[in-house]
């Protein structure tokens, strides 16, 4: 059997405690890899390496909003392993509310993992990787990084944010041995906006965008982690996955402007 480009690498996969970043976890050690997976939540980080038959796996308790807890993650994953290869800034969080709903605090929390997660994750593994002259860097955006969508107004901040900080690096690495992929997932069944927020001031938007999103959550978490890594493997920049991602993505290039008034055709 051909060896993939996985086998006996590094990865890092952060939110590896459920959903996507434990489908991840599953499939890279299928694939030979060596992992270090993180996740807020011992419990099920437990559970996923439980699932993982690979020929080694360590388990770091990590909130990827603090900024000096990932800087020293990077370091024990270095110390442990030697090398880096593959890092997914995957943990996320939703948070449903209005842009008038939402408080200063509401947006602080959001950012602080979904978009400056990706940062200290991608800041912290980086030097290694350049030093290496060999890496890979894998943000996990969203369809909501592609359009923006009402009740969603700082997860679409958090998405284009992981989006632009993604794109740039593709050229900013360009020659370097190291490259970013920027993943959009779409509608993935997972426990994300059963497990996010409602801002407090929420009312009958925030419920109706959250009925919806049941309806939308239907791509198993272990088909995406399978897209992904057949992108990566594939050498694309950019991956869409789950549900309706390729309509969202062609939807916001063909009409810019306009697409608001197509929302109801994407639910």
């Amino acid at each position: 059997m051909r060896k993939g480009q996985f086998h006996g690498k590094v990865a890092v996969v952060t939110g590896a405690g459920s959903g996507i970043g434990r489908a991840l976890a599953v499939r890279l050690a299928a694939r030979g890899a060596r992992l270090a997976l993180s996740d807020i939540d011992e419990t099920s980080l437990a559970v996923t390496v439980g699932l993982c038959d690979a020929v080694e796996t360590r388990a770091y308790k990590l909130n990827v909003a603090d900024r000096d807890a990932v800087l020293a993650h990077a370091a024990e994953v270095e110390r442990d392993f030697g090398a880096v290869h593959f890092v997914f800034n995957n943990a996320g969080a939703t948070l449903v509310g209005t842009f008038e709903h939402s408080s200063l605090e509401e947006i602080d929390w959001q950012l602080g993992i979904n978009l400056w997660g990706v940062i200290h994750g991608s800041k912290a593994f980086l030097p290694l990787m350049l030093c290496q002259r060999e890496g890979c860097i894998v943000n996990i955006s969203s369809i909501f990084g592609l359009l923006g969508y009402p009740s969603q107004s700082a997860y679409n901040i958090s998405k284009f944010g992981v989006r632009g900080l993604t794109e740039c690096l593709w050229s900013e690495l360009k020659g370097s041995g190291v490259r970013a992929v920027c993943v959009h997932p779409g509608g993935i069944s997972t426990n994300i906006e059963r497990a996010g927020r409602r801002v407090k001031l929420a009312n009958e938007q925030e419920v109706e965008f959250a009925g919806k999103a049941e309806k939308m959550l239907v791509t198993p978490p272990e088909e995406c982690a399978q897209d992904i890594l057949r992108g990566i493997e594939a050498g694309k920049q950019r991956i869409l996955t789950g549900y309706r991602s390729r309509t969202v993505f062609w939807i916001s290039r063909l009409f810019p402007n306009s697409y608001p008034s197509l929302f109801k055709y994407l639910s």
